[in-house]
């Protein structure tokens, strides 16, 4: 019997040629790339099609930092999608053998698409000015990482149904995965309490970024102390206290986030039944506790899998189909 593609219900919506941050989206693009992840999902474990996009078309990986989770899901996706992935090594790219515009301006000519995964926002941003026929996808950013936010939110559509009115406690360091997170929860109707210790709040910029795009009631607020921060909240996400770059004040980190781990005890603050989330890769017995980790609240495992789905969804949207 001949297979029916499955796809999303709500009319296609094109995305904009980057997405370097999740304001890139407004409201019905972001609504539209989590259905069409939902319905990608779907069809992938049903063995079904959802179109081929990418076909003929070439995607590059251009990382400067080390992934388990971005690479191999950007991999796969550029390939179920029907494309096909390049990645040139990183000191020839973004080494500084050339400028990065230089390097744009090369890869325009040759690929459909580059996906990125380096230290400063600003740096993305010139790769993507110098290309505006490339499309250009953020995979992580000292400042900002929208493709984590996307399968967080997938995640907790799939838990939840609707973020409107849920409260999600972030606890520790107001890095980038907390910048993100907080721009797409908040635009689906969340409130976003990020947690952290005085001086490792979320910036300022963001929070106002958050309040800007936000609806349906979502919003973010900051807060110094754990126990409050988390109280009542509906999921508790961490993430490792230390980030990429960041590892000679790694000790130093320790000593002061170490009120912020999220163990038992913290957990039992927020609402019964909360969800436990954490980006990945995790330190355990620093940020989170294996009691936590390991629970039965813990979707973990479920925001990497939806990382798949969720950036093929992107991928499809900024080909144009």
């Amino acid at each position: 019997m001949k297979q029916t593609a499955i796809v999303a219900t709500s009319p296609f919506i094109a995305a904009p040629g980057r997405f370097l941050s999740v304001l890139d989206f407004d409201h019905a693009q972001l609504d539209a790339c989590l259905e069409l992840a939902a319905s990608m999902k779907k069809a992938r474990a049903m063995r079904m099609p959802h179109g081929r996009p990418l076909d003929g078309l070439h995607v590059a990986l251009l990382f400067e930092k080390p992934s388990l989770r971005t690479r191999s899901t950007f991999m796969i996706a550029v390939r179920e999608l029907g494309g096909d992935v390049i990645e040139p090594p990183a000191d020839v790219v973004l080494g500084g053998r050339e400028t990065v515009e230089d390097v744009a301006r090369n890869m325009e000519r040759w690929v459909h698409g580059v996906v990125i995964r380096t230290f400063a926002q600003q740096r993305l941003e010139a790769f993507a000015a110098a290309a505006p026929r490339l499309r250009v996808v953020n995979a992580l950013t000292d400042e900002e990482h929208p493709c984590q936010a996307l399968a967080d939110c997938l995640t907790l559509l799939e838990h939840w149904g609707d973020l409107r009115g849920r409260t999600i406690a972030f606890v520790g360091d107001g890095n980038n995965v907390a910048a993100s997170l907080a721009q797409a929860a908040a635009m689906l109707g969340a409130t976003v309490r990020v947690v952290s210790p005085r001086g490792f709040e979320l910036p300022g910029g963001v929070v106002r970024s958050v309040a800007e795009a936000a609806r349906f009631g979502g919003g973010v607020e900051t807060v110094n102390d754990p126990i409050t921060g988390v109280a009542g909240a509906d999921a508790v996400y961490t993430d490792v206290w230390a980030s990429m770059g960041q590892e000679a004040e790694a000790a130093a980190r320790r000593e002061v986030f170490a009120p912020f781990q999220v163990n038992a005890a913290l957990m039992a603050q927020a609402a019964p039944g909360a969800l436990f989330m954490h980006c990945l890769p995790a330190h355990r017995g620093d940020e989170v506790t294996d009691e936590v980790i390991d629970s039965n609240v813990s979707v973990v495992f479920d925001q990497a899998e939806n990382r798949l789905h969720t950036q093929k969804a992107l991928l499809a949207m900024l080909a144009g189909g």
